[in-house]
């Protein structure tokens, strides 16, 4: 069976339908990417999965079981983490200890072990090992980025949910994010990934989703995807050469 599936999934946001009976599934193992225009429904999608969203309809299959309407912090347990979009860190605690407070839905763990896995952090984010006792606020935005992807990956989730991690990024810094992206894949974390970036998205990528107001518009590889002109053209960000079009 899938590590988690969606099945008819509607979600509301008051009187406004965010997603409308969407289903889709992530296997174990996999990278898969949601994509679409901002309003399409991808972090709605991210939130519900999460706990931060209650569905109306439908349901969350994680390992088969049915997690919709559990509490977040249930769900993080049961090996789920989410790297929201903007970050979000303790901007008056280093980096360390925002990396550290990822592991706090493991319940009492040392200190010694925390500053070990800590260092096994920036062993994989050689960029922020020099930053580690700086603060949160005085982190570039790649190194935030980076700092919040860690703390993520300290709850050791079987799936990672990582919402936008190339906004607002210098292209060099997204390059370095895409990599630690397919490492983390490599390690054996499966990756539900939400970007607006569709080619460095594709690019680590073993499937595809996109998602047209709510609704799921077309789905498949990443080759298959990007050398459709008209799928191209209208969700994945215009055409362009075909020889800008070849993914690794």
């Amino acid at each position: 069976m899938p590590l988690i599936a969606l099945d008819g999934l509607t979600v509301r946001y008051g009187e406004i339908e965010a997603l409308h009976g969407l289903s889709l599934s992530v296997e174990a193992g996999e990278v898969v990417t949601l994509l679409g225009a901002n309003g399409a429904g991808k972090s709605t999608t991210l939130r519900t999965i999460s706990g931060l969203l209650k569905p109306v309809a439908g349901d969350v299959l994680f390992e088969g079981r049915s997690i919709a309407g559990l509490a977040t912090e249930t769900i993080v347990k049961l090996g789920i983490a989410h790297v929201p979009e903007g970050r979000r860190l303790f901007p008056g605690l280093s980096a360390r200890e925002n990396i550290m407070l990822g592991a706090s839905s493991r319940g009492r763990i040392a200190k010694a072990v925390l500053i070990r896995e800590s260092d096994d952090m920036f062993d994989l984010f050689p960029d922020i090992r020099p930053f580690a006792d700086a603060l949160g606020w005085t982190l570039s935005g790649g190194q935030q980025q980076m700092v919040a992807v860690a703390r993520g990956l300290m709850a050791k989730p079987r799936l990672l949910l990582l919402d936008e991690p190339s906004l607002g990024l210098a292209p060099v810094i997204v390059q370095k994010v895409f990599a630690i992206v397919a490492e983390i894949r490599r390690r054996g974390t499966t990756v539900l990934l939400v970007e607006q970036n569709a080619r460095m998205a594709l690019s680590v990528a073993d499937r595809g989703y996109v998602l047209e107001t709510g609704r799921l518009a077309v789905s498949g590889g990443p080759s298959e995807l990007w050398s459709n002109d008209e799928v191209r053209a209208a969700y994945l960000g215009g055409r362009i050469d075909k020889g800008l079009a070849k993914l690794a």
